[in-house]
This record gives C-alpha cells, structure tokens and sequence, in this order.
C-alpha cells in the first residue's frame, strides 16, 4: 500500500503537493510576538506547517554543558542553561501560537528533544511531531513518542542507512505514519554535500513510508529537485532578516526566498505531468510551422509512378509526414501536380499491399532525397556558406524596398 498520512488537515501522498515547512526553530528569539510575525510571513510565502522546537533543558543537558559560560555573538544568557532557557517558550506562549497558527490555517507541530518535551506537545493535541537527526539513534524516544500514534517526520543527518534502517524497525511496528528526512547535519550545507540520490535508497528501503528533504542548503534549487525524486515533506529554516541575532538566521531562507521555494514546488507537480507521452493543444501551431511534409520536387503528370527523385521534404507539416516516403514511392499519381504540392493519399493510388523494403533500399532512397535537395538548393541559390542577408541580396527576385 503507498503510504500517505495527514498533518491536520493536508495530506500527503506520492500524489500530493509538497508539504512545506517553514522551521522557525529558536528564530522568534523568545519573542511570542516576533513567532507571530515569522507565522504572518510564512503564511503569505504559501507555506503548509510551522515547525518550533521544545526541549526540558534541564534534563537535556548535563550539568557541566548546562551551567557552561557562553559568551558568543549569538548568545542570550551568560550561560548555556540561560541561553537555552531564554529561547524556549512555555505552555501559555503554545497555546497563545497554536490558537493564532489556526487563525492563519498553519499546521504548527515541533520537534520533542526528550521525553518531558514529548509529554508536553502530546498534552497540547501537535498534529505531528519532528524528530532531530540528533535523536535517530535515541531508540527509546522514538518508541516513546510512536506511542502517541501522530505522524512522524524523522530527520537522519550524519547518518549510516544501519541507523535509518534501526529506527524504522523501531517506530513502524507501533506506528505506520512515517517520513524519514534526507539531511546534511551542517549549517549550512554545500549543494556537493546534500547526497540527494539518498531519496531514492529510502524509497526502495523504506516503501511504506513517505520521504522528504530536510534543506539547510543556502537557495532553493534542492529542494525542487528533492520532490522529483519522491520528496513530499521539505523542511526549510525561515528568518524575517539574515543579521538578526542567532545562529540559524544566517542560512534560514527570508521570505522572498520561501516565497519562490513554494511558488517552484507548485509549479514542478504540475510540470511532472502523468507521464504519458502526448502532444498538446498549444503545439499544434508550432509543430505545424517547424514540421515537414512530402512535396512534389517538380512538375508532376498524372498517372506517373512514383520515384525518390519526384519528392522533396518542406515545411510546414501540413501533409503527409515522411515517415511515410517508403509508402509513397512506387504509387502512381492519380492527377497532375505542380512543384511544391502537398502529396496526400488522395491524389496517389492505392496498392493491394505495402512494398516491403531492405534496409539498404531505405536508406539508398534517403540519399537519392538528399542529393536531389542539395541540387534543388544550388537551383535556387541557396548557399549554406553565406548568411541569408546576403543570398537575398544577390538575388534579383528580391524587391529592394523588400531588402
């Protein structure tokens, strides 16, 4: 069975749209009202789902990481435990962003880094939840947040397809709705780096569950390039402004960017078509123009057979296609016709069967056409060795006011 699953109400299947997630992560700064603005933002870019991250930072961390000076550029606490803690938002400021995330018809989810973090989302009804790369080997939370029985978007940066393949042995036989993320764990990635042909390995590994990219690529090219190949969850950081204060603005793309990230991921579904070779309405003009077509290369009188000598490839493709040349040679012409006419079954008889040819005789009759086209082109002054400027020039038919 393909798989398919639902965050909220967007599904997503081999079929479906790419579900596009604006990763606010720690972006808002602690700010509630600057989430919203990012939320705002994100909407008007087209977005499907904005992601968050929650972490108990105190079991999180061991004591010494925890209580660590930070003094960076980036940080907002003169620890690593008040950085951290200064970043994360509370139940209040959740339920404050999940009632104004409804208000804008956005699927906000976030990613659980421990196990009171889980609990936490669980309690507030997420529609999903993310699992970072860093937690692909944490067998235990992958199990424990399955239970909760919601779509699972599991990142697997820095990983072997030993330990994509262990959490899926431990996350399907509790829950089937399931989405690995290719992903390069550096902030940010180079393009030589994103091993987008990972797709398809989980897509033959994995083919009951979904796939997606998770881009900290600097562009959006990937990310089109990732749903081609089977991607129906992208993940992408979002920012307001590069130079604000934090170390994932840098990389995250602005909201021009998510704009046409979104506008490109529309377009390429509908650019995939169904895969049935067939031409188009809107070709038939052109085609006609650049077509060719079975002319008579000269004067022709009624009741003459046929001979590779008699005909000549023009355009427009109007008339009979020269794929049909072997039919037409040795047919008798049924009326006279002029140099240029088209050649159509009308006007040649028919033939109780269709001559059956050798390669050879094919191909000899390819050549008496060009031959006699090359010489058809010396006739009319045609000369491949000047520009068509200057043969109308030297050719008195042309008008001067014409030139």
């Amino acid at each position: 069975m393909a798989p398919e699953f639902s965050i909220g109400s967007r599904r997503i299947s081999a079929e479906s749209d790419c579900f596009v997630i604006a990763e606010i992560g720690h972006n808002h700064q602690g700010s509630v009202e600057k989430a919203k603005q990012l939320f705002a933002a994100a909407k008007e870019c087209g977005v499907d789902g904005v992601k968050l991250q929650k972490r108990c930072n105190r079991v999180l961390y061991t004591a010494d990481v925890y209580n660590k000076n930070y003094d960076h550029e980036n940080s907002f606490g003169k620890t690593y435990g008040e950085h951290r803690e200064f970043l994360e938002f509370g139940r209040d400021e959740y339920l404050e962003l999940q009632a104004y995330a409804r208000e804008l018809d956005l699927e906000l989810f976030a990613t659980a880094f421990d196990f009171p973090s889980a609990d936490f989302l669980a309690d507030l009804g997420m529609p999903a939840f993310k699992i970072a790369s860093g937690d692909l080997k944490n067998i235990p939370l992958l199990r424990y947040v399955a239970k909760f029985g919601k779509p699972m978007i599991v990142s697997t940066g820095g990983a072997t397809l030993e330990d994509v393949r262990r959490a899926y042995s431990a996350i399907m036989p509790i829950n089937k709705q399931l989405c690995f993320l290719q992903c390069t764990a550096a902030y940010p990635a180079t393009h030589e780096e994103l091993n987008l042909g990972v797709l398809s390995t989980y897509r033959n590994e994995f083919p009951d569950s979904l796939v997606g990219l998770s881009d900290h690529e600097n562009g959006i090219a990937m990310a089109v390039a990732a749903y081609v190949l089977g991607a129906r969850i992208v993940e992408k950081h979002f920012t307001l402004n590069h130079t604000w204060k934090g170390t994932d603005h840098a990389f995250s793309l602005e909201p021009i960017g998510m704009k046409k990230l979104v506008r490109d991921m529309r377009r390429v579904r509908a650019a995939m078509g169904d895969g049935v070779k067939k031409p188009f309405d809107s070709e038939k003009t052109p085609l006609i123009k650049m077509g060719k077509k079975l002319v008579a290369a000269r004067a022709i009188p009624a009741g003459h057979m046929v001979t590779a000598a008699d005909i000549v490839i023009k355009s427009p493709g109007d008339g009979l296609p020269p794929y049909e040349l072997e039919r037409v040679i040795g047919r008798r012409t049924t009326k006279a016709l002029s140099a240029d006419e088209s050649l159509s079954w009308e006007v040649l008889d028919s033939m109780d069967a269709d001559v059956v040819r050798s390669a050879a005789d094919i191909l000899r009759i390819v050549d008496e056409i060009a031959a006699h086209t090359r010489a058809l082109a010396e006739q009319l002054g045609g000369n491949q060795e000047k520009s068509g400027k200057e043969q109308c020039n030297a050719d008195p038919r042309v008008a001067a006011w014409d030139r």
